[in-house]
């Protein structure tokens, strides 16, 4: 059996980098489970397996992964019962979004951080496209840093047409391995050449007539940055949900409230809505809690509630 480390995920097949460098495009026998978790892939990339090789060179069979330190998993947007594991093993995850074309969508932020705070994966929130920001965006943009860095998130102003901010992301990816996520039409790609000219992700115009990225990215795929590090770059997504998460967990995931629930009448236990004696609701007068984190909690709360119990709890 080989050691290796799965570098890209086609759907079908998972290519394989063994210990010695060299690539195996591999196959998986079985079933690979994620605990009662219903997979549209079982194995991710950044996924550290076992595989046997066949006759015919270049090619193999996974026959183990290895205990993940962590994952990343999202609602299948395809099957709604089924969940898709985005990468495994990752140092920390980076946001890439933008203020204006396409249009920021700010819930997305929060529901993204829902997919990393449950795994403590540190996340850096990039909010790219400054260059061609007008003064309503310059002020959104501020608004939003300052909400996320007072939480403690690292947040990074960036361009990548003029290479703004390129040298704060280089220091924030050199000798780790990150997810890069985003909505499409961000500039995600863009932004990693950027960084690494010899990188040369495939890059797609917004379209004109519906303001809206093109997915560029069709499978997950690590790659070696120049300057060391490793990047997870993955398909630009459209909408997040989140069948696998009970109410609590969301109510638990929103960091900063759940700090102050330690001081509402009914501590962990509050969903920061109509209880009495609620710290959450007492920091949102004063300040203290971001207005519109609120209400993004109190959206997604309300979305995971309305899932019946059994789309939350269905198994293979």
């Amino acid at each position: 059996m080989e050691k290796g480390i799965v570098v890209k995920s086609t759907g079908s097949l998972y290519i394989v980098e063994a210990e010695d460098g060299l690539l195996y495009s591999c196959k998986i026998v079985g079933k690979f489970r994620l605990g009662n978790l219903k997979l549209t892939n079982p194995v991710a990339v950044g996924d550290e397996v076992l595989f046997a090789k066949e006759q015919e060179a270049g090619s193999g069979i996974i026959r183990e992964i290895k205990p993940r330190k962590n994952y990343v998993v999202r609602q299948s947007p395809r099957k709604k019962h089924f969940l898709h594991l985005l990468a495994s093993n990752i140092d920390q995850a980076m946001l890439i979004t933008t203020i204006a074309h396409p249009s920021l969508k700010p819930a997305f932020i929060d529901r993204f951080l829902l997919m990393t705070e449950p795994f403590n994966i540190p996340t850096c929130i990039v909010l790219n496209k400054v260059d061609i920001y007008e003064e309503e965006d310059l002020e959104v943009m501020e608004g939003l840093k300052m909400i996320y860095e007072e939480i403690g998130y690292k947040v990074i102003i960036a361009s990548a047409i003029s290479g703004y901010g390129k040298a704060d992301l280089e220091a924030q990816l050199k000798g780790k391995k990150t997810l890069l996520a985003g909505q499409s039409g961000v500039g995600k790609s863009s932004l990693v050449n950027m960084i690494d000219s010899k990188m040369d992700l495939r890059t797609q115009e917004i379209s004109d007539y519906s303001g809206k990225g093109q997915h560029t990215t069709t499978f997950a795929e690590m790659h070696n940055l120049d300057f060391s590090g490793k990047i997870i770059d993955t398909p630009g997504i459209k909408t997040l949900s989140f069948n696998y998460l009970e109410p609590l967990d969301v109510t638990h995931n929103f960091k900063e409230m759940f700090e102050l629930s330690s001081d509402c009448k009914f501590g962990g236990n509050c969903k920061h809505r109509d209880e009495p004696q609620c710290a959450v609701k007492a920091g949102l007068e004063t300040g203290q809690v971001s207005e519109l984190r609120y209400y993004n909690y109190l959206s997604i709360l309300e979305e995971v509630e309305d899932q019946n119990y059994w789309e939350r709890h269905s198994k293979v």
